[in-house]
């Protein structure tokens, strides 16, 4: 088996070095267009496979020709929003950098399984889409796993438990219109409604929507630890063909009455990407909170085009 991870900076070195630790890929390789960088940084990580105890070989490279014949391909590569740039300079360039390794790493891989990070996340998932030429189980995104792990690690802080026994389940885009959903999560098999009061799940819900902007506030940079991590379950699920059940930005077409967009629903992870999207019975105040949030994404699926048809993007 091998992995490629496309882009080599904090979140792709992170995840690249997430998946070796799980040993379930025999290499795994990082491509940057910064010279010396994924090489170094692979160098690194392969010297730390003797204290961690894995096997599996790290590569660096600044072209797709030793990604070749990849089975999982993670891309990571992509602009944060920097001050002065606007939401749709970011959309324009994050467009053409996802398309354009997307285009690069598929031609050596044609079978391959490609999980996106790259932000606006539910956005980029769709121009991967297009551009792979993938049929949809093929292609998701990453942020389900992220934020679930979030809210999860966030209850467990307020309980005072094991993070292992809490399972969560969390839909919608990545962002502030994400959908936590407390009903369907527990702490060892006890619903957290009959654990913690109202007050303070919400803030809790609150808290997770906002996590990310939490912590770019307090480094002045994005995430990189739980994303990686969340990247690299993620290829543990497709490798192993576990059928894990995880929250992806996944291709809908009719399921929970979502039309024709990438957002995150649960999903049957194996070794055929998304094999199954499980649909749950939600409340009329959830399913009204997962429409508003498919809008905003067929919002910025519209800036997208728009964006196109101006010329903004190639």
């Amino acid at each position: 088996m091998k992995v490629t991870v496309i882009g080599a900076g904090n979140v792709g070195a992170t995840a690249a070095e997430c998946v070796a630790r799980l040993d379930v890929a025999q290499e795994v390789v990082m491509v940057d267009i910064k010279e010396g960088m994924p090489q170094g940084k692979a160098l690194d990580m392969m010297e730390s496979g003797p204290i961690h105890g894995f096997d599996t070989r790290i590569t660096g490279t600044n072209d797709y020709g030793p990604t070749e014949n990849s089975d999982v391909c993670i891309i990571t590569a992509g602009l944060p929003r920097s001050p002065g740039m606007s939401r749709d300079d970011l959309l324009a360039k994050n467009t053409e950098i996802v398309g354009g390794v997307t285009e690069q790493f598929v031609e050596g891989s044609p079978d391959s399984t490609i999980i996106v990070v790259a932000n606006p996340l539910d956005v980029m998932t769709y121009v991967a889409y297009e551009a792979s030429g993938f049929p949809t189980h093929r292609v998701m995104g990453m942020a389900g796993v992220l934020d679930t792990g979030r809210f999860r690690a966030f209850i467990a802080d307020a309980l005072d438990v094991s993070i292992r026994d809490v399972q969560a389940l969390l839909m919608g885009g990545h962002g502030d219109t994400m959908v936590p959903l407390p009903r369907y999560t527990t702490v060892g098999g006890i619903p957290v409604t009959q654990l913690l009061d109202d007050d303070t799940i919400d803030n809790i819900v609150e808290r997770t929507k906002g996590a990310g902007g939490e912590i770019v506030d307090l480094m002045g940079t994005s995430a990189w630890y739980a994303p990686g991590a969340a990247a690299a379950e993620m290829t543990e699920a497709i490798l192993k063909d576990n059928k894990r059940i995880l929250p992806c930005a996944a291709y809908c077409d009719g399921a929970y009455d979502l039309h024709d967009l990438f957002i995150g629903v649960p999903v049957k992870l194996g070794t055929d990407g998304v094999e199954e999207i499980i649909e749950v019975e939600l409340s009329s105040d959830e399913r009204d909170s997962l429409e508003a949030s498919a809008e905003h994404v067929h919002g910025n699926l519209e800036d997208l085009e728009r964006l196109r048809e101006e010329g903004e993007i190639g």
